[in-house]
């Protein structure tokens, strides 16, 4: 095994076609047919199913898949570190729950290092997703929320999936509504205020469990309930339904308007908001010019 055959790897998950991955990587498409079977036969294991629509990865080359990218993403950060050599094309992908500080400090990453070439994602994700995404080296940071309700489910899954979380801020909870609700006028809100407005939360898909829910007090029953999948359209329902969601409080005018304003919500609960890294993995500059970032917006929030 190589860090060439890895990184043929990667580029055909990423590409999902041979003929591609091949033009991308400047090398035959025999060869780089060659290369993949031979690392296969070297694992032991069949990392691509190959079709006439082209090539999908096996639940077993997912996580091959994920080690591998780990491997080249330290290979980077050494060359940097010791060499000062540029790894080429920028690439950088962060998944996290729908918090307007992430997109501010993936803004800021994208200003700093988006040079002449770059690959950055920014994937607003279901939360055992976020898991996912970090542990299999799809992104190298997630961003998600613990409480004492969620803590030791999220905890031993955070733990399972190799990765280590650390808290950037405490955050008192607080209803986002519309200016126009007449909710928004009030210096505080309580559950009971709350009972004739629809509730808005985010979809969990297969793990829709109340633990992955991005929302706390997410076990209270509520009479009117919206599920959606992305921030835009829970914004516009927010406006157009007069509904309200439950969140962190922190809001940016510039991203997402001034028709939406935060008021505190009395519950005796918090959200320890974080992020997840894999455990025992350097991080390179991106990452830790993200993490900056991400400190340096929510460091007015701490609360300890």
């Amino acid at each position: 095994m190589t860090l060439n055959q890895l990184k043929y790897a990667v580029t055909v998950a990423e590409c999902s076609s041979m003929t591609e991955a091949a033009r991308r990587l400047f090398i035959t498409q025999p060869s780089l047919t060659a290369s993949i079977h031979e690392l296969e036969r070297e694992m032991k294991i069949t990392i691509f199913s190959r079709t006439n629509k082209g090539v999908t990865v096996t639940p077993e080359g997912e996580e091959f898949l994920g080690y591998a990218r780990q491997m080249l993403e330290q290979e980077a950060v050494m060359l940097e570190r010791y060499t000062g050599r540029n790894p080429g094309k920028e690439k950088f992908c962060v998944s996290g729950q729908h918090y307007a500080f992430v997109v501010e400090a993936f803004v800021d990453l994208m200003k700093q290092y988006g040079g002449d070439e770059y690959e950055f994602h920014l994937r607003e994700t279901q939360t055992w997703q976020i898991l996912e995404d970090v542990a299999r080296g799809r992104s190298s940071v997630g961003v998600l929320y613990m409480n004492d309700f969620n803590r030791t489910i999220l905890t031993r899954a955070i733990d399972e999936h190799g990765l280590v979380f650390t808290r950037l801020f405490r955050a008192r909870p607080h209803v986002f509504v519309s200016r126009v609700n007449p909710l928004a006028q009030k210096s505080s809100v309580t559950m009971e205020d709350l009972d004739a407005y629809p509730r808005l939360s985010y979809e969990q898909g297969e793990h829709n469990s109340f633990y992955y829910a991005e929302e706390i007090q997410s076990t209270v029953a509520r009479k009117k309930d919206i599920v959606v999948t992305d921030r835009a359209t829970l914004f516009n329902l927010l406006i157009g339904m007069n509904g309200y969601t439950i969140s962190s409080g922190v809001i940016n005018a510039d991203l997402n308007g001034d028709n939406i304003v935060a008021v505190p919500l009395e519950v005796d609960d918090y959200m320890d908001i974080g992020y997840v890294l894999r455990k025992h993995v350097a991080a390179g500059r991106l990452v830790s010019y993200y993490l900056e970032r991400l400190e340096a917006y929510t460091k007015k929030e701490t609360d300890d």
